[in-house]
């Protein structure tokens, strides 16, 4: 056994000594699992255990001494444990107090944040509140036609508003908006009753003032659907997109042009060196005394730090821009920088700051897509396919073509994992789409928006706006075509956190090793992809006020309580259910028997009948009726609190129950069960 032991020690150890310039890394993917456990595990205790768990394996690693092994764990160990112990710590340093039930309140407010919702009709500010009762930070909505003049950022308004808590998980396994402004310290949310009344009017400037203005002009030049696509490349602000327009480029796999990431900044870096280079190479005397390449490299660094500065410092576009800052000090330095480690610094720079990014799409598919370009493009068969060689302008062009597709489909199929487990959808014909979409975003549309900006104080860039409209009209028609056609999209359900998980590890497996021990990163990614594709369709979704019920029926379509509910809790109840399309109604179904208090619906699940009743009206129910049907009925579901004697066969979730649990998935096969919001959240300080 000792023998053996050593061995497999040694073989180890070889191992790390071959592939040590891929561990670094891992350092850095260790911290994000380390944070990854602190958002999994459910309590304190738990907490406290896994930080203990990441310095036990850095002391093994330090008793094992200087060796590979004993510093890959030693550092894995600390990473690990410091990732956990800042999330942590961030989570009650950013704690701040909420509002504890609805209410109606008048209150004065600096604005702190001003965001226009163009495509919504409305403006969201983040206010600073000074009145006794209320969180500190209150965001609202108001209307636009009671925005009043003065109203930006650093105004002093008095408001009327309807307030309330921040929403929880709506249902087991979706967005959990608490948790988003948990740690945004906002306390409450609401809409504004009635006008705005400014008692100092904003004193304007700063970047949010000119990223308004900018907006605002640009939808100015351009109306309708190109203006908001023009203002999400421009500024980054997507509010203007519509929902029709949004939902075609999030199907048609087109989505990630609106999000100011990688390929915004390196066309800005690389116009603005481009620029730069030809014209001061325009000098002789300049081109013959300094170093131009360098130059170039810093104006570049100076338009893409500008540029995600405008662009309001999102999470995908500080990755880029620090990823295009490190390969433009490896340009100054005569060095390829363009690697995995570059991508590790990125993250690492990003989850130190804010480490509760980590759980958001936006982080997890932005750094998916750069590590798996970098990955295919560092494996072997690869370079020696795309490297540079002596071969005509067609040959050249064609194998151009072949690796952009290449690329395209390597992104594609990293990013579905992450698509299905926040989105509950994946788009399927994306590396069609991206193949024109790219290029005609990078070389087109943005080259000529940057142009018509540029002579807009000259008074001769309308022809060129309008080709910049052309030009986005051509990109939402591929977008609208490509998410219309049949089969573009893959639905799924709520998928397995240990599926999840084991497809980001066998990704990074994948990907951050480079000889042949990197295939082994297939099996547990198969094992996550099988695990996910196996997640069970719940049978009943209820939302956690009790108010909205969705049904699934065999054919896999959810049917509503109330025909009259919003297109979020339509949208919820269709991705909750993996089904792509508008949900039906409850009381259309032969199966089931309305009323306008409410609902009687008899559900057929492996040959087992299940009577579930849910209310749906506001006016008092007899009693006695009512326990009668409760005992007829296995589920009951209300959005009041019912009586003692309302007793089920199996299940009864009311106000109480559901106020208590939140949300409820119900699941109706073999072994019947629930899951329910409550345990998703467990202890963590968002928690309602």
């Amino acid at each position: 056994m000792p023998a053996a032991f050593s061995a497999v020690f040694a073989a180890v150890e070889a191992f790390l000594e071959h592939e040590r310039a891929q561990v670094p890394p891992w350092f850095t993917a260790a911290f994000g699992a380390g944070i990854a456990a602190w958002l999994w595990i459910p309590d304190r205790s738990g907490w406290s255990a896994a930080i203990l768990l990441g310095l036990g394996l850095a002391a093994v690693g330090a008793a094992i001494g200087t060796r590979r092994i004993g510093g890959a764990l030693q550092f894995g160990g600390l990473a690990f444990a410091a990732g956990c112990t800042l999330i942590w710590w961030r989570s009650e340093h950013v704690a701040a107090p909420r509002l504890d039930r609805p209410r109606v309140a008048a209150f004065e407010a600096r604005v702190d944040r001003y965001e226009m919702r163009a495509a919504k009709g409305d403006v969201r500010l983040t206010l600073v509140t000074a009145t006794q009762g209320l969180p500190r930070l209150v965001r609202i909505s108001v209307p636009d036609e009671d925005v009043a003049i003065g109203l930006g950022i650093g105004a002093r308004i008095r408001v009327r508003a309807r307030l309330q808590p921040p929403p929880p998980m709506a249902l087991p396994g979706s967005h959990d908006f608490a948790r988003d402004l948990w740690f945004q310290g906002i306390g409450a949310v609401g809409r504004a009753i009635g006008p705005v009344e400014v008692i100092e009017p904003s004193p304007g400037g700063g970047l949010d003032a000119l990223r308004e203005r900018l907006g605002r002009h640009i939808r100015g030049q351009l109306r309708d659907r190109a203006g908001g696509i023009a203002t999400a490349l421009a500024t980054g602000d997507q509010s203007a997109v519509g929902d029709e327009d949004a939902e075609a480029m999030r199907r048609s796999g087109l989505a990630h042009l609106l999000s100011v990431s990688g390929l915004h900044i390196a066309a800005v870096i690389s116009a603005a060196m481009l620029l730069t280079l030809k014209l001061l190479a325009l000098s002789e005397r300049l081109a013959l005394r300094f170093n131009l390449v360098l130059v170039a490299a810093g104006a570049g660094a100076l338009a893409g730090l500008g540029y995600t500065l405008l662009t309001g410092m999102q999470v995908p576009t500080v990755r880029a821009c620090i990823a295009a800052l490190l390969v433009l000090g490896g340009i100054a330095l005569g060095r390829d920088a363009i690697s995995l480690r570059l991508v590790a610094v990125g993250a690492l720079a990003v989850l130190l700051i804010r480490p509760e990014a980590l759980a958001g799409a936006s982080f997890q598919m932005s750094f998916a897509a750069v590590t798996s370009i970098i990955a295919l493009h560092h494996w072997e068969p690869v370079r020696k396919m795309f490297g540079p060689r002596d071969e005509s302008r067609f040959s050249r062009i064609l194998r151009g073509a072949v690796g952009l597709l290449l690329t395209g489909l390597v992104v594609e199929l990293a990013l579905i994992p992450f698509a299905l487990h926040h989105f509950h959808r994946a788009g399927l014909y994306g590396v069609a789409a991206n193949l024109i979409a790219i290029p005609l975003t990078t070389f087109v549309v943005m080259p000529l928006e940057a142009l018509a900006l540029i002579l807009d104080p000259l008074g001769l860039s309308a022809p060129i706006w309008t080709a910049t409209g052309w030009s986005i009209d051509a990109m939402l028609v591929l977008a609208h075509r490509v998410g219309e056609a049949e089969g573009a999209v893959a639905m799924l359900p709520t998928m397995p956190s240990w599926a999840f998980a084991l497809m980001i590890g066998g990704g990074l497996w994948l990907t951050l090793w480079s000889g042949p021990v990197r295939r082994w990163g297939l099996l547990p990614f198969a094992m996550g992809a099988l695990g996910a594709a196996m997640a069970p369709v719940p049978d009943i979704l209820i939302t956690g006020d009790g108010r909205h019920l969705a049904l699934i029926r065999d054919d896999g379509v959810p049917v509503l309580l109330r025909s009259r509910t919003g297109d979020f809790v339509r949208d919820l109840m269709s991705e909750a259910s993996a089904y792509d399309g508008d949900p039906l109604s409850l009381e259309e179904q032969g199966f089931a028997r309305c009323s306008r208090d409410a609902c009687v619906a008899d559900i057929v699940r492996h040959g087992t009948v299940w009577r579930l009743l849910a209310t749906r009206g506001r006016d008092r129910i007899d009693w006695a009726e009512l326990t009668k049907a409760c005992a007829d009925a296995d589920i009951v579901v209300a959005d009041r609190r019912l009586p003692r004697g309302c007793s089920p066969r199996w299940l009864k979730l009311d106000r109480q129950s559901l106020e208590k649990n939140g949300g409820v998935v119900v699941f109706l096969d073999g072994s019947p069960r629930v899951s329910t919001v409550a345990e998703r959240v467990a202890r963590h300080p968002w928690r309602s």
